[in-house]
């Protein structure tokens, strides 16, 4: 079970949440226990490309805060190394997205998640691999 019931430390939680560029964006946090996030963001017109689509960025930045969010969710600085993203499908100005990161491995130096963005019918958007360093404490 994500976390295993075990709730974050309130120092850690503010800084999750005063997070500049997510902030900047809107994205806002839903669920956050150890080793598992999930945040969401409305797509404003700014956030398209030229295609009136939402912007591969934004998605890419939606799901990455997810990642950050649920490597660093611990209490250990964790920073990513590799990240590996499939879009699958497009979303539009007014659709919610929501980003959904889960711990896979855990390791002394290495944390390993599983990123998935869909939207609020539960289309699949996007998925994403994420592989994290974690600084000794």
């Amino acid at each position: 079970m994500a976390g295993d019931g075990i709730k974050l430390d309130e120092e850690l939680k503010e800084r999750i949440k005063d997070d500049p560029y997510p902030n900047h964006l809107g994205v806002k946090i839903i669920e956050l226990v150890p080793g598992y996030s999930k945040v969401s963001l409305k797509i404003e017109e700014h956030m398209t490309n030229m295609h009136k689509i939402t912007h591969g960025g934004v998605v890419f930045t939606l799901a990455d805060v997810a990642l950050g969010t649920a490597s660093n969710s611990r209490g250990q600085r964790a920073v990513a190394i590799n990240v590996n993203i499939n879009f699958i499908k497009a979303s539009k100005v007014g659709d919610i997205l929501i980003a959904t990161a889960r711990e896979e491995h855990l390791g002394r130096r290495t944390a390993s998640y599983r990123v998935t963005v869909e939207d609020e019918q539960g289309k699949l958007i996007a998925s994403m691999q994420g592989l994290v360093f974690r600084e000794p404490k």
